[in-house]
């Protein structure tokens, strides 16, 4: 079985995982917000010498792809593709949103009904969300997109059967997602979420270009500028 370094970083907390295949070994969680640029190597450090392994004795190292926060992506994929370069081991990208189901179906109790779908949120900015659709085996079942929650989203989906909204995104919209059928699993994702998917990649060779990958970002990064209004000079007219 291979054994792998898992990166998570899409959102303001950070962890990282060794999974020997499907299995997850040891993982190390931290939320500190705009702490990833610091914290992250050490992190990585701690778990690895705690499991007394190193670097050279993973088989890939995979890490959280976006969508997410523009910052934890890049610190995150950034480190990756260090240890990567390093230790001339393959990079493995996963996507955020599922990380995120599979710590849902993780946490939920007995196993989704057939009628379940699974909707992952990470906030984005007042009722924005980046989201997609997962069917109740953690599948992809529509496009990740930017999405403005209102009162009737997902209105189809709720009246089909049962709805799990997760993520940090979804506990600002549950106000206005109130329906019989919504379920609420409060969540930020972790790095044992990604174990399946990277070890499924892993067998596949589903492997990203290190030179040239890049996280997926979603929308453009804009920087917040503030803007310093000067006091006018003395006039100096007669």
């Amino acid at each position: 079985m291979p054994l792998l370094l898992l990166i998570e970083t899409s959102t303001p907390a950070c962890s990282v995982a060794l999974a020997q295949g499907g299995d997850v070994l040891a993982i190390k969680y931290l939320q500190e917000p705009r702490t990833q640029s610091s914290l992250l190597a050490p992190l990585i450090r701690q778990l690895l010498k705690e499991q007394q392994i190193e670097i050279s004795q993973c088989d890939a190292i995979a890490v959280s792809a976006g969508p997410g926060s523009y910052t934890g992506l890049r610190v995150g994929v950034s480190t990756a593709k260090g240890l990567c370069f390093g230790s001339e081991k393959p990079l493995i990208a996963i996507d955020s949103l599922q990380i995120m189901t599979q710590n849902c179906i993780d946490r939920m109790e007995g196993a989704p009904s057939k009628k379940t779908t699974i909707i992952p949120m990470m906030d984005a900015r007042r009722m924005e969300v980046y989201t997609a659709r997962y069917n109740q085996n953690g599948q992809k079942m529509s496009a990740t997109q930017a999405l403005v929650i209102g009162a009737n989203s997902f209105l189809a989906e709720l009246t089909l059967g049962t709805v799990v909204f997760t993520g940090d995104g979804a506990e600002k919209c549950r106000s206005l997602l109130s329906h019989p059928n919504a379920l609420f699993v409060p969540l930020t994702p972790s790095a044992d979420g990604m174990r399946e998917a990277a070890y499924q990649a892993y067998q596949s060779k589903n492997f990203a270009d290190l030179a040239y990958f890049e996280p997926f970002y979603l929308k453009e990064f804009v920087a917040k500028v503030t803007c310093k209004v000067l006091p006018l000079p003395p006039s100096t007219a007669p």
